[in-house]
């Protein structure tokens, strides 16, 4: 390294051109193409194909809000919680009678665990959600 004071740059602090001529040479965004993301489908078309390659399409898609269905769905885990400190009726076997779409929810999932018989309504259920009820001594009807 040279001497600090002998440097190009200690002689050039005096002028206000460093070397580049006097009509704003290394001056604005043309030295670098122009700014923010201009000609990378030009001239900086190289450096996006290397370093850019998903800046521009389309990714994923987005259905309608016409096409979408809110479905409001419980846990077979979460009917003991439902069930508990309400007054439900009960079969001739004495199974809780739970009806899902008066209590709001269109759809049981099977997650969790049952322990207790209990009949349940639901306009529409999983495979699992059934097996997981039966296994417990009840059974699951379908809603119109």
């Amino acid at each position: 390294m040279v001497v600090r004071r002998d440097r190009k740059v200690r002689r050039q602090r005096g002028s206000r051109l460093y070397g580049w001529g006097t009509i704003g040479q290394h001056r604005k965004s043309g030295m670098r193409g122009g700014f923010g993301n201009a000609g990378l489908h030009k001239h900086k078309w190289s450096w996006t194909v290397k370093y850019g390659k998903d800046h521009f399409g389309k990714d994923g898609f987005v259905r309608p809000d016409a096409v979408l269905e809110e479905v409001s769905a419980i846990n077979v885990g979460s009917l003991q919680s439902l069930i508990e400190g309400k007054v439900v009726e009960k079969d001739d076997k004495g199974r809780a009678m739970v009806d899902l779409s008066s209590l709001g929810y269109d759809k049981l999932l099977g997650g969790g665990k049952i322990d207790f018989p209990v009949v349940v309504k639901a306009v529409k259920f999983t495979e699992l959600a059934k097996k997981k009820i039966a296994d417990a001594g009840g059974e699951v009807i379908a809603a119109e």
